[in-house]
């Protein structure tokens, strides 16, 4: 399942990110903490700060430096109006995509009638 769940995670992960950030604001380290208490073990932090950089980029969050007991300055980031309508059309697709793959997965499994062959 590792490398399926890999390439499925690459188009949904900034949806993933967005939903955390639409909870409270967050820096990367505790984002990556909440995906992997939230099951999702196989993302690296890495992954995170690489898509945290977009996401700035995109004007999808706001960025404020908060300072750190422990080394530099932290980037908090806090989900904006642009952020939230990206998520509201991440859910949109999703749903979308849910319920036709449900639909394919229901006929996959469900035998067709003797009269159908």
């Amino acid at each position: 399942m590792g490398n399926q769940m890999t390439e499925m995670l690459k188009g949904t992960l900034e949806g993933i990110v967005l939903a955390v950030l639409s909870t409270r604001p967050a820096y990367g380290y505790e984002i990556t903490a909440e995906l992997r208490e939230q099951g999702f073990s196989e993302i690296a932090e890495g992954t995170v700060y690489a898509l945290l950089v977009r996401i700035e980029q995109r004007g999808l969050a706001d960025v404020k430096k908060v300072a750190s007991e422990k080394g530099p300055p932290r980037k908090v980031y806090s989900l904006n109006g642009k952020g939230r309508d990206q998520l509201s059309e991440f859910w949109k697709t999703w749903n979308f995509l849910e319920e036709k793959i449900d639909s394919l997965r229901e006929a996959a499994v469900t035998p067709p009638n003797k009269g159908e062959q």
